[in-house]
C-alpha cells in the first residue's frame, strides 16, 4: 500500500510515494513563483498550487501501481488568505504568510481590541501574517471584492477542496488565523465579529488524521488515482513537519531550517507564553504546541547567496567551505535577518535585514557566516522565550532546507546549547502528511503511534562546551542590537 503526502510550500510544492513501512519510494518537486508587487507585499495565485499536483501527482505515479494508493496528506504553509466567491471562484491572489501589508490592522488588534482580549478568545494575538488583519484589510481596502466572499480557505485546504469538494481545515492550521479558540478547538464567535466574517464563510473543523473525504471524480481521472483514496484534512506546514520528525507528546521539540524558521514544542495542555510572543496553536497529533516563527530563515541565505553573491544553489557549499572551526564565535560581523519583518518574538514589521561590525578586513565568508549566526540567534530569541514559559528543552531535532548544511548545524546546535537529532527521513511536511494519511486509513491506531514506529535519528550535532561559550558572549551582543535600531526601522519605515 502506498501514501501520498504533499508539502504545500511558498516556492514549490513537494510530492512524496510512502509505503507502508514508511519508506520514501519517490519523491518530486514541483516549482512556481512568488509575487511581491510592492514591499513588503507576498502574494500567490493559488491555480499554482492546483497546477503543481496535476502535474506532479501523474509523475510521482509513474512506474507505480496506482490503485495501491490509499490516502492522501497535506503539509501546507500556514495563514494565507484564500478568498473564494459563490462559484467557487479565486477572488484575488492569496495573501501569504510573510505578507507584512497588515501593520495599520494588526495595530488595531492589538491595541484597541487589545492583547489581553485577544489572548482570552484565541489564545494568541495578532501578528501581521495571520489571516485575521488580512481579512481586516480586505475589508478596507478592497470592499467589493470582500463583500462578494462565500468561503474562506487557508492554502492547503484551497488543494483539499479541488481534490474532495470539501470545504474543511484543521485546528493546527486554522490556529494560525486568530478566528479560533485554540484551548476549546472552536471558531470564536466575537473575533468573527471583529473581523466581518460570517460563520457560513468557515471551513469545517477537522483533527489532522481524520478523513475529510474521498477524490471526487473529476480530480481522480485528472491525477491518475482511484476515487476511493481517502484525504485527510492535513496539517499547518509546521505541525506537519513536527509529525515528520516524530515531535509528538509532552516536551518534544523541534527546529526547522525552512524558507522561515521555527522552533517547535509540543505539548499534552494548552499554555501561552506571558508575553505572547510565541505562538500557542493546536497540534497534529491532538494536543497543543508552543511556536515561535521567523519570517526569514534559509531564506536568508538564499538571498545572500542568489542575489548579492549571485551563485547557484549547487555552489553554497563553496562558499561555506572557507569558514574554519576555529572561526566560529569569533566573527565581529552581525547579521539582523529581518528580511521581511520579523514575527517571533519581537513582531515588527517595520524591521529589517541588517549587517553591522563589518571593517575594511571583513571578506566574503566573514558575511556569509553572519548570516548563518544571525538566523540562529534569531531562532535562540524564540528559544528563550520558550523557556521563560516553562518550557524545558534538553535537545531539539532539526530539520529543512537549511539542516542539509553541517555547518549551519554546528553553529545552532552551539548557539542553543543542546543536541540537534537529525531523522533518518527530512522530508518536513510532506512525510507528516504521508504519516496522518496512514493513521486516516487504518495503518496506525494513533499519530504518536505511526511517529514512535517510523522516525528514528540518522545522527546527533552534539555542542562542543568552548565554542557554546563563544557563542553565548556574541548572542549577548546580538540581543542589543535590534533595541538599538528599532526606532530607526519605525523612522524609515515612514
Amino acid at each position: 500500500m502506498y501514501y501520498i503526502g504533499v508539502d504545500l510550500g511558498t516556492s514549490a510544492c513537494k510530492f512524496l510515494l510512502v509505503d507502508e513501512a514508511g519508506q520514501v519510494c519517490r519523491e518530486l518537486t514541483r516549482e512556481y513563483p512568488l509575487s511581491m508587487p510592492k514591499t513588503g507585499w507576498s502574494e500567490q495565485d493559488p491555480a499554482l498550487w492546483w497546477q503543481a499536483c496535476l502535474s506532479g501527482i501523474p509523475a510521482l505515479l509513474e512506474g507505480f501501481d496506482a490503485a495501491q494508493v490509499q490516502g492522501m496528506g497535506i503539509g501546507g504553509q500556514m495563514h494565507g488568505l484564500v478568498a473564494l466567491d459563490s462559484e467557487g471562484q479565486v477572488l484575488r491572489p492569496a495573501i501569504l504568510w510573510n505578507d507584512g501589508r497588515t501593520a495599520e490592522q494588526t495595530e488595531y488588534l492589538n491595541t484597541v481590541i487589545g492583547k489581553k482580549e485577544l489572548s482570552r478568545l484565541t489564545g494568541n494575538i495578532a501578528f501581521a501574517g495571520f489571516t485575521a488583519p488580512k481579512l481586516l484589510w480586505m475589508r478596507e481596502q478592497e470592499p467589493e471584492l470582500f463583500g462578494r466572499i462565500a468561503k474562506i480557505l487557508l492554502p492547503k485546504d484551497y488543494l483539499v477542496w479541488k481534490l474532495t469538494g470539501c470545504f474543511s481545515t484543521d485546528y493546527s492550521d486554522a490556529s494560525g488565523m486568530l478566528l479560533l479558540d485554540v484551548e476549546h478547538k472552536c471558531w470564536s464567535e466575537e473575533m468573527c465579529r471583529i473581523c466581518g466574517v460570517k460563520p457560513e464563510w468557515l471551513a469545517e473543523l477537522h483533527e489532522s488524521w481524520q478523513e475529510v473525504g474521498c477524490l471526487q471524480p473529476q480530480a481522480a481521472r485528472a491525477l491518475g488515482l482511484p476515487e476511493g483514496v481517502k484525504v485527510c484534512a492535513g496539517a499547518g506546514d509546521n505541525a506537519a513537519a513536527a509529525i515528520g520528525t516524530g515531535t509528538v507528546g509532552e516536551g518534544r521539540c523541534n527546529i526547522s531550517l525552512g524558507t522561515s524558521g521555527t522552533i517547535f514544542i509540543s505539548r499534552e495542555r494548552f499554555g501561552v507564553d506571558e508575553a505572547n510572543g510565541l505562538h500557542a496553536f493546536a497540534h497534529a497529533d491532538g494536543g497543543w504546541h508552543l511556536m515561535g516563527c521567523m519570517l526569514s530563515a534559509a531564506s536568508c541565505n538564499k538571498w545572500w547567496m542568489d542575489e548579492i553573491l549571485k551563485v547557484s544553489s549547487a555552489d553554497y557549499p563553496a562558499e561555506q567551505a572557507p569558514i574554519a572551526r576555529e572561526n566560529l564565535g569569533r566573527n565581529s560581523v552581525y547579521f539582523l535577518p529581518y528580511l521581511m519583518g520579523e514575527r517571533s518574538p519581537i513582531n515588527d514589521t517595520n524591521a529589517r535585514g541588517t549587517l553591522i561590525g563589518m571593517s575594511m578586513n571583513t571578506t566574503r565568508a566573514d558575511i556569509t557566516q553572519a548570516v548563518l549566526e544571525g538566523v540562529a540567534f534569531a531562532i535562540r530569541d524564540s528559544f528563550e522565550a520558550a523557556r521563560s514559559a516553562g518550557a524545558v528543552i534538553p535537545r531539539s531535532g532539526l530539520c529543512g532546507g537549511g539542516a542539509k548544511s553541517p555547518l549551519w548545524g554546528t553553529i545552532l546546535a552551539n548557539v542553543l546549547g543542546i543536541p540537534l537529532d537529525l531523522p533518518v527521513t527530512e522530508q518536513g511536511p510532506g512525510y507528516g502528511g504521508a504519516l496522518l494519511a496512514m493513521v486516516c486509513c487504518g495503518r496506525f491506531a494513533s499519530v504518536r503511534e505511526a511517529a514512535d514506529t517510523l522516525v528514528h535519528v540518522s545522527r546527533t550535532i552534539q555542542p562542543d562546551p568552548e565554542l557554546t561559550a563563544r557563542y553565548e558572549e556574541r548572542y549577548q551582543k546580538f540581543r542589543r542590537i535590534y533595541p538599538a535600531c528599532k526606532e530607526l526601522f519605525g523612522a524609515l519605515a515612514d
